[in-house]
């Protein structure tokens, strides 16, 4: 089973809103007095009615808050009371009450108030209750609030290796024999074969993609850099225990995949493993085709094999080493083919490639960028100048440090937009699209790590509970055991299950999980 296409809603969620908004409907807290339950009559035969889904006014993050992190519930509506109240779930006793404060108004016309119950630090689980609004859906209280999901998304890739033999001890339902191990078979030559078992499965149908794969495993080695005290060696795969943090385990997983698709004889790297299918027979035995040389592919790999390269040096310095040299021949074939002064991708290699080395091949490149001033104009939308420049800042090498200072200036000019705008939000976020929110929040951790600020902490965990359902629709977009998930909407699909999200939201954790 592919983990990243869980698509399956949930039948009875419309039923189960409709008749009960989150905890408090059970739990003996009713708007209504029993003697003024409404008579039904008989509905008329052939009738379909389409029950509207009914969602709390008062928005809270389902998964949960940190015992001693701040705490705040969000209310939306109109004539809102003040005060608010926090429920014991197990007994319905009072555990807090709370006072409610104006922060805005939404874009439909309703007031937001926030309300926050910081002071309550007893472990256990909750529900909010208010007059005239009811109950929101239930929460909990604990310390170490963030380990499971942590260990959870990263499983998501281990679940869904290729090539090997899962388990149910380590996959549990997703357990599977290797899958795609014979040999494939290239797209623009199917006389000729190759065998690139391994990697991760992005998508329905299996596939493998060298450029997103890169992407994700940059993610991932981002959160490792910067908060490897946060990262474990015990999230429960095949490699845990081993002395090597899990994290770095996996993105090995799939390196080692990647450096199956790089060419030997010219250094180029094949796009992507793709399943040819026919819509028969057993997808996990499906033929496997290896698309052409691409050159993203090429700089790509050529940029995370330097980074690896660089991180995984005390570990394995004999895997390291190699790594680092097929990284150089992947930029070797891009740098004769492309020119590498014009395009960012190869400014991102070059920086990761110059800290990993300290050539002063690879300085150049950069050199070119900061003396024409092009990665101050693209700083802000450019996905590879900002990485590349926050590679050179945290490179051991010989720098420029006026160009270092200037990197600084631009990353706290984009971290102050962000934070300002997180601030003035009704939901205390940047943007009301997931993907955006992530890349956001992973600006303000790479920011956090450089100069630690307890309100960047603060703002980056209240992204987290936005994601877990403390937004205008309720909606835990990370986990599917809670009261309202991903699976109740029509979107089908949670962060998890998409797993360039699933790494970017991997960092943010990172930060926020100790």
């Amino acid at each position: 089973m592919i983990c990243f296409r869980r698509l399956t809603a949930l039948s009875l969620a419309a039923f189960v809103a409709a008749f009960g908004v989150g905890c408090g409907s059970n739990q003996n807290i009713n708007t209504v007095k029993p003697e003024q339950e409404t008579q039904w009559s008989e509905p008329a035969p052939n009738v379909v009615y389409d029950v509207p889904v009914v969602i709390p006014s008062a928005f809270v993050d389902q998964n949960g808050y940190r015992t001693g992190a701040e705490k705040a519930v969000i209310f939306k509506g109109s004539d809102l009371p003040d005060v608010f109240y926090v429920y014991d779930l197990e007994n319905n006793e009072l555990a807090y009450t709370g006072q409610m404060r104006t922060t805005g108004q939404a874009e439909d016309g309703d007031e937001i108030k926030e309300g926050y119950f910081t002071d309550l630090v007893q472990d256990g689980d909750y529900y909010i209750y208010a007059d005239k609004i009811g109950s929101s859906y239930a929460f909990r209280i604990k310390n170490e609030l963030y380990d499971d999901i942590f260990s959870e998304a990263l499983k998501i890739y281990y679940r869904n290796r290729c090539g090997m033999t899962l388990s149910e001890d380590f996959a549990g339902e997703d357990a599977h024999a290797a899958c795609h191990t014979g040999e494939a078979h290239l797209q623009e030559d199917p006389s000729k074969t190759l065998d690139v078992s391994g990697g991760w499965h992005l998508n329905s149908e299996a596939d493998r993609e060298v450029s997103l794969g890169c992407k994700i495993a940059q993610n991932l080695l981002l959160a490792y850099e910067m908060n490897s005290e946060s990262i474990t060696d015990d999230i429960g795969i095949p490699e845990s225990g081993n002395g090597i943090p899990d994290i770095l385990d996996e993105v090995k997983y799939e390196i080692e995949w990647l450096m199956k698709m790089q060419d030997e004889r010219t250094g180029g790297v094949y796009g992507s493993a793709l399943t040819a299918r026919d819509g028969t027979g057993d997808l996990m035995q499906a033929q496997i085709e290896v698309t052409p040389i691409t050159m993203d592919a090429t700089i790509k790999f050529a940029t995370l094999l330097a980074e690896f390269s660089f991180l995984y040096q005390s570990y394995d310095a004999d895997f390291a080493t190699k790594c680092l040299k097929s990284a150089d021949r992947a930029y070797s074939l891009y740098a004769g083919t492309e020119n590498v002064n014009e395009n960012p991708e190869a400014f991102y290699a070059a920086a990761e490639l110059y800290r990993a080395t300290g050539n002063t091949d690879y300085e150049r490149v950069l050199t070119s960028y900061f003396e024409n001033g092009k990665y101050t104009s693209m700083f802000d939308e450019n996905e590879d100048i900002f990485l590349g420049c926050i590679t050179y800042i945290s490179t051991n090498q010989k720098v420029n440090v006026d160009v270092c200072s200037k990197i600084m200036k631009l990353l706290m000019s984009k971290t102050t937009k962000i934070t300002e705008a997180a601030r003035k939000a009704p939901f205390m976020v940047t943007s009301s699209d997931n993907a955006q929110l992530l890349d956001d929040m992973r600006t303000v951790t790479i920011t956090d790590h450089i100069i630690y600020n307890y309100e960047y902490t603060t703002i980056i965990e209240n992204h987290a509970h936005y994601l877990m359902g403390r937004n205008p629709e309720a909606v835990n977009y990370v986990t599917d055991s809670t009261e309202r998930t991903y699976l109740n909407t029509d979107e089908g699909t949670g962060i998890m299950n998409q797993p360039l999200l699933n790494a970017k939201f991997i960092f943010m954790l990172s930060v926020i999980k100790e």
